[in-house]
């Protein structure tokens, strides 16, 4: 019997999610807190508002997941500017080294995930799923919501 496609993106995503959350337990992450730790490496300093819309985290769920960083001294978050409702988020430097731990857990798990796979084809599937995830967001766009 073959897998629908739905079925199939769902397990792998929860597949992935599992090896991360396995392979890193010992920082006490959640699930939420790694997609928001690899953005930051790469936009320290981002407002909440663009963590969330990239991380397609709920806004009050993200503050729920930022306070808990801020609480273990991950991130801290500032103003700009005296601009108190304008939030930066910064990785302090025990978000940067669990950062940079995410990074090589991911490439870990990708190569694990992608094994026999040959580089046209590692190639052509990342195209072929943000193709995919292109489509999505175009069709949530037209029916005017913003996840």
């Amino acid at each position: 019997m073959q897998e629908t496609f739905h079925y199939l993106l769902m397990s792998d995503h929860l597949m992935i999610q599992k090896a991360l959350i396995s392979s890193v337990k010992d920082t006490g992450l959640t699930s939420g807190q790694p997609k928001v730790l690899d953005y930051l490496l790469r936009h320290d300093g981002a407002i909440q508002k663009e963590i969330a819309i990239f991380c397609h985290i709920e806004p009050a769920s993200l503050t729920a997941i930022l306070n808990g960083m801020e609480n273990k001294g991950y991130i801290k978050r500032k103003t700009a500017d005296s601009n108190r409702r304008s939030l930066h988020v910064y990785l302090t430097e025990s978000g940067k080294k669990y950062a940079d731990r995410l990074n090589l857990e991911f490439a870990r798990i990708e190569s694990q995930a992608l094994e026999g796979f040959t580089p046209a084809e590692k190639q052509q599937l990342q195209d072929l799923l943000g193709r995919v995830y292109d489509n999505m967001v175009t069709t949530y766009k037209k029916e005017g919501t913003n996840k």
